[in-house]
C-alpha cells in the first residue's frame, strides 16, 4: 500500500540545536530512495508502507547512534484506495484552485 507521510523527528537531550540530527535523518531518507519535500517543521515523502516504516525506524536508529538519548516523532499518514495520487498531485490541485480564484474586492 502506498502512503503519504509528514514526518517530524525531534531528538531530545542533545541541546538546543538539532539541525545536525535532522540532517542525519534527511540523509537516511535519501539513501532509502525517497524524494523528500522538507519544510520548516518536518518532511513530506511517499512510498510503499513497509519501506516508509523501515526508513522511519532507520532514522531513529541513526539519530540514537549519533548521540540522541531520546527521540519524539510525530507522523501524519495518508492512504488512498480509490486512485493513485502523489504529493505533487495534491499541491498542484490546490495551486490550480488558487489560480482560478477571482480577485477579491479592493
Amino acid at each position: 500500500m502506498k502512503v503519504s507521510v509528514e514526518l517530524c523527528v525531534v531528538p531530545l537531550g542533545v541541546g538546543v540545536s538539532v539541525g545536525d540530527h535532522v540532517a542525519t535523518c534527511q540523509r537516511v531518507l535519501a539513501e532509502e530512495g525517497f524524494e523528500v519535500q522538507m519544510h520548516a517543521y518536518g518532511t513530506n515523502f511517499e512510498g510503499e508502507w513497509d519501506a516508509v516504516m523501515a526508513a522511519v525506524r532507520r532514522c531513529h536508529e541513526v539519530v540514537h547512534a549519533n548521540g540522541a538519548p531520546r527521540i519524539f516523532t510525530s507522523m501524519k499518514l495518508g492512504t488512498r484506495t480509490d486512485r493513485e495520487q502523489s504529493l505533487d498531485d495534491k499541491i498542484d490541485s490546490i495551486r490550480a484552485r488558487l489560480d482560478d480564484t477571482p480577485p477579491g474586492p479592493d
